[in-house]
């Protein structure tokens, strides 16, 4: 049996409250000062709904997320998002991406991959079963 290849999603953001991990598996997460945000910046320097992180699916069967500036509905932030040095309206983040959202207020992103592991023990009773129809008769052969 093949292994799949298993991941974890995870955010480090750093504010005025702090360092704080989330780790990501829901398709949609909203990001920003505002207290309904699934992941809340503690700054006075950054917008209400700043950012909006998107899950997608790749070819393999895993996923990725996108970062867009701003909510769904296409309002942007006050300052924008700037993503390992680069102004960006959005993008796909790749391990170890940073994300800065204002002066003291970052994040990094990481993409854990591992292979999963074999928790259930092969079956010792693996036996397969041949039906009388599948063996020929030896003088059919000649």
């Amino acid at each position: 049996m093949p292994s799949e290849p298993h991941q974890n999603h995870l955010i480090i953001i750093e504010d005025d409250k702090g360092r704080r991990e989330f780790v990501l598996d829901a398709p949609v997460y909203s990001i920003g000062r505002d207290a309904k945000c699934d992941i809340r910046l503690v700054s006075q320097f950054v917008s209400r709904r700043h950012a909006t992180l998107l899950q997608l699916p790749n070819e393999d069967g895993t996923h990725y997320y996108r970062i867009v500036d701003g909510n769904l509905k296409g309002k942007p932030s006050a300052n924008g998002l700037l993503i390992n040095g680069r102004k960006l309206q959005q993008c796909d983040l790749r391990n170890q991406d940073e994300i800065v959202f204002g002066p003291q207020v970052r994040a990094i992103y990481y993409l854990l991959k591992r292979d999963a592991v074999l928790t259930v023990p092969p079956d010792e009773f693996d036996i397969t079963l041949i039906s009388p129809n599948m063996v020929g008769d030896p003088e059919d052969e000649e």
